[in-house]
């Protein structure tokens, strides 16, 4: 994503309308047409925008204790009709739980924690984040 990591930055991203703008231009230049975007931390940034604005486009959505929770009002989350699936780490216990605050929200929610596992469950326990992840992407058939 640029502006993270060793990305160099854009000024297109600079506003959550350029970050829902540059994403959407990514899944379409991908063909990616009702994906399911998995989001796990500072990709919050990208993916929330992008669920509340286009949430049409996607099949579902899987934060994984994503960042900017706290950017957007409990309405605005309840407007959002994308299956969604929360995941986080039970040893968590700051950015997973706060992030639970605001996306239980979303009205076509459900909750997976991965038991013993942090912040990036999916490294720390890879086998129970797949198993939720899977069984989520199942049920969207």
């Amino acid at each position: 994503m640029p502006g993270y990591g060793d990305s160099p930055p854009a000024e297109m991203v600079t506003t959550a309308q350029g970050r829902v703008a540059f994403l959407d231009h990514v899944l379409q230049e991908l063909g990616m047409w009702r994906p399911v975007l998995v989001s796990p931390s500072m990709s919050g940034r990208f993916a929330l925008p992008f669920l509340l604005a286009r949430g049409d486009r996607l099949a579902g959505f899987v934060p994984v204790a994503p960042v900017g929770t706290k950017d957007y009002a409990a309405e605005q989350y309840r407007r959002v009709q994308t299956p969604t699936l929360i995941l986080y780490g039970d040893r968590d216990t700051s950015l997973g739980l706060q992030a639970l605050q605001s996306l239980q929200h979303l009205p076509r929610h459900r909750v997976a924690v991965v038991p013993d596992a942090g912040h990036a469950c999916y490294l720390d326990k890879p086998e129970d984040f797949h198993r939720a992840l899977l069984g989520f992407l199942r049920q969207l058939k």
